[in-house]
């Protein structure tokens, strides 16, 4: 029952708070003006601005805010309780995240839909719009590598979700001519555009022919994985997508993607509550409330709140709202719903995530296992073409009311042809080494002689949970011990791969509740993850594609100022990063990995872009002699936290941080990042006293020939309430 109040509670709770919190910023300190003009009128090109219906615009800010960010980080910070994951989440986004979102998007409506890096110039001074732009193009070029990664990855876990999230693309082809060449209601095609989505999902399940899978390349003698070949397919769509015009696949695209996001929220809530009142012992929270010691991970304090970014605040999103959102928003008044109303959204998907990874896991997980086979030599002699066992064993072993235990896996199969298959649990006699395990060669007295032999349908009470043999052989354990498997200790649930599939498994589980199939329901959650993070992939190019044009112009570097030379510089740079092996692995081992080299920074990192966001709204306001009482102490927050993260990370009071490991590629772009961060808040607390009620420089005049008629297709735009603006 706590599980399905937490989730009810948590979404009233964001109700209550944008219609209170939110329109009260709205109205006493934005003042949005409906008659204002906005970028998207002013400059309307028909490629970047592009005046947008509202609820489209949400559908785009949504899901490029949100990616796989708030699934990853709750996903893992869960592992120090979910109780103050929850409370962050919560409350973060609403106090912080959200008036980050929407004080980013405003400012930069009133300066002509500028980054928030550009406005740092006029509102400081030209020195911290250029150490602005700087960490923005390292933070930027560390997602595009690590979401190419992340969506290869899905693609090479859950191939079942190939199909239909590349089928979405042409889908929002066509469904951005209907919109704006054909002047018809974005609804219906929506709607049948995310049903057709759906459908494939339901058979790629059905018929694994349509489960595109590549198998490893063998390329100047080295061999290429899959997830490779996927990064490489993914940078190619970036390009192509994000020099495109907006209206003719981002909108549509991430339109159909919110209509995705509405769907799998209702599903998980649903199966919230039919798992509580429906299903036989529910779906309590198997996760401690709060543990404070986990082995191998860094404190609580202040990882927890540079672990959870979006779903709370990320400085990601001022990228968001101040690059693609501000170009877009049709009237100002717009900005509370799209900018607010986005980030409380994510906050409630950041709750779900919590509660499937939480809850969920507790229905039901396959056994994390290592796999070997053994052989003793008479039996080789007597039989050279029968192998005698194969094995699965769980490398953390288990305990039954009374005892320790090995569960292990026998098939015998002989001349090819499997003979027998079983499940056995063997009494444990003292463990392996770690090291040697996969080497390993085992007697089946090895570990034992008690044994008890396991078939479908048996099940064993454990000490803390159900250890259970499924119909088609797969061993799986629920309740407790569950949620234990995946987050005993930091080793255990690091890894992108993990927490994304702690969220998918728990979120299966929980939609299998209504009665869909459970491979069905994983894959759905899987195209969740996918389609949000193509999105943000996409949207960060077309970011990181202003950034290198804002600083060109700066450098006066003149080949990187046009649309699709910096859009190329910047997929290029993003796909050498990502192709680089971190520095323990070779090109034969690592490839494709490279993403993960400078991963460990990016917390921190984008934390910090954050505070530098909200340091850049308090300028606003303070010239215009408004209160900043509300952004000030956010602001503060975000700058000292992520700091003392970085700090920490770096190696001070930390024996195992980078400088004492020697990883000195962490080391060099983690003193890069506090040095510039360090120098940016020096400029601006040498300015601070003396900007009150002093207008900056405004900006120059509109460029010959703007604003340029709108396009026929465009929608007629309406404020909040639904009157033309």
């Amino acid at each position: 029952m706590s599980t399905f109040l937490i989730a009810v509670g948590s979404f009233v709770l964001y109700l209550i708070a944008y219609h209170t919190y939110g329109r009260w910023l709205a109205r006493k300190f934005f003042k949005l003006d409906r008659n204002a003009p906005v970028p998207s009128k002013q400059l309307n090109d028909g490629q970047d601005y592009v005046p947008t219906r509202r609820e489209i615009l949400f559908g785009h800010h949504f899901t490029s805010i949100a990616g796989t960010g708030p699934i990853v980080g709750p996903a893992l910070a869960v592992i120090w309780g979910w109780l103050p994951a929850l409370l962050w989440v919560l409350f973060g986004s609403i106090f912080i995240g959200a008036v980050h979102d929407f004080g980013a998007l405003v400012v930069s409506i009133r300066n002509r839909g500028q980054t928030v890096g550009e406005v740092a110039g006029r509102l400081i001074n030209p020195r911290v719009k250029i150490l602005f732009l700087l960490i923005l193009f390292l933070a930027l070029t560390i997602v595009l590598a690590i979401f190419g990664l992340v969506i290869a990855s899905i693609f090479a876990m859950y191939p079942a979700s190939v199909l239909s999230v590349w089928l979405e693309i042409p889908l929002a082809v066509a469904m951005g001519y209907w919109i704006y060449r054909k002047r018809k209601s974005p609804h219906l095609p929506a709607v049948m555009a995310l049903a057709l989505m759906l459908l494939a999902v339901v058979l790629a399940v059905k018929f694994p022919i349509l489960q595109f899978m590549f198998e490893p390349l063998t390329v100047a003698g080295l061999t290429v994985s899959p997830v490779v070949i996927w990064t490489v397919l993914l940078f190619v769509y970036c390009y192509v997508a994000s020099t495109m015009p907006v209206w003719k696949l981002l909108q549509p695209r991430d339109y159909i993607n919110s209509h995705q996001l509405i769907l799998c929220l209702f599903l998980i809530v649903a199966g919230i509550g039919a798992a509580t009142f429906f299903t036989e012992g529910g779906a309590p929270i198997v996760a401690p409330a709060i543990r404070a010691e986990v082995p191998g991970a860094p404190p609580i304090m202040p990882f927890l709140f540079v672990t959870i970014a979006c779903g709370a605040i990320s400085g990601f999103h001022c990228l968001v709202s101040s690059g693609t959102t501000s170009k877009q928003i049709s009237c100002e008044t717009d900005a509370q719903f799209v900018g607010y109303g986005s980030m409380l959204t994510e906050g409630f998907l950041a709750v779900l995530v919590i509660l499937a990874c939480c809850a969920g896991l507790g229905i039901g997980t396959n056994i994390k296992s290592i796999t070997w086979s053994w052989t003793t030599q008479q039996e080789y002699i007597n039989n050279p073409k029968k192998t005698s066992i194969q094995g699965r064993l769980w490398d953390t072993g288990f305990s039954t009311a009374d005892s320790d235990y090995w569960l292990i896996h026998r098939r015998v199969v002989e001349e090819d042809v499997q003979t027998s298959s079983s499940w056995a649990l063997i009494e444990e006699q003292g463990r392996v080494s770690e090291s040697g395990w996969s080497n390993a060669v085992f007697s089946p007295g090895s570990l034992g002689e008690r044994e008890i032999g396991l078939t479908p349908g048996d099940k064993i009470a454990l000490r803390n949970g159900t250890l259970s043999i499924e119909s088609d052989g797969t061993a799986k354990v629920s309740g407790p011990f569950s949620w234990h498997a995946r987050y005993g200790s930091w080793h255990d649930a690091g890894g992108l791969a993990a927490k994304v599939g702690a969220f998918v498994e728990g979120a299966g589980n929980l939609v299998a509740s209504l009665g869909i199939p459970v491979k069905i329901a994983i894959a759905l959650m899987a195209v969740l993850v996918a389609s949000f993070a193509a999105t943000t992939l996409d949207t960060a190019t077309r970011l990181q594609r202003y950034v290198v044009q804002e600083l060109a112009n700066s450098f006066h570097v003149r080949p990187l100022t046009t649309k699709h030379g910096a859009t190329l510089f910047a997929v290029v740079i993003a796909a050498v990063v990502a192709a680089l092996p971190p520095p323990n692995m070779t090109w034969a081992n690592g490839m494709g990995k490279g993403g993960l080299i400078l991963w460990p920074v990016f917390g921190a990192t984008n934390q910090l872009l954050a505070g530098l966001a909200f340091m850049v709204v308090a300028f606003y306001l303070a010239r215009r002699k408004k209160p900043t009482w509300f952004i000030v102490f956010p602001a503060i927050l975000m700058l000292v936290v992520p700091f003392c993260a970085m700090l920490y990370q770096l190696g001070v009071l930390n024996p195992d941080g980078w400088w004492p490991r020697r990883q000195w590629h962490l080391v060099v772009t983690g003193v890069i990042i506090v040095a510039l961060q360090a120098w940016m808040v020096a400029e601006a607390l040498k300015l601070w006293p003396k900007v009150r009620g002093i207008l900056e420089v405004t900006p120059p005049p509109l460029p010959r020939g703007f604003p340029v008629v709108e396009t026929a297709g465009s929608p007629a735009p309406t404020d909040d309430q639904g009157r033309s603006c």
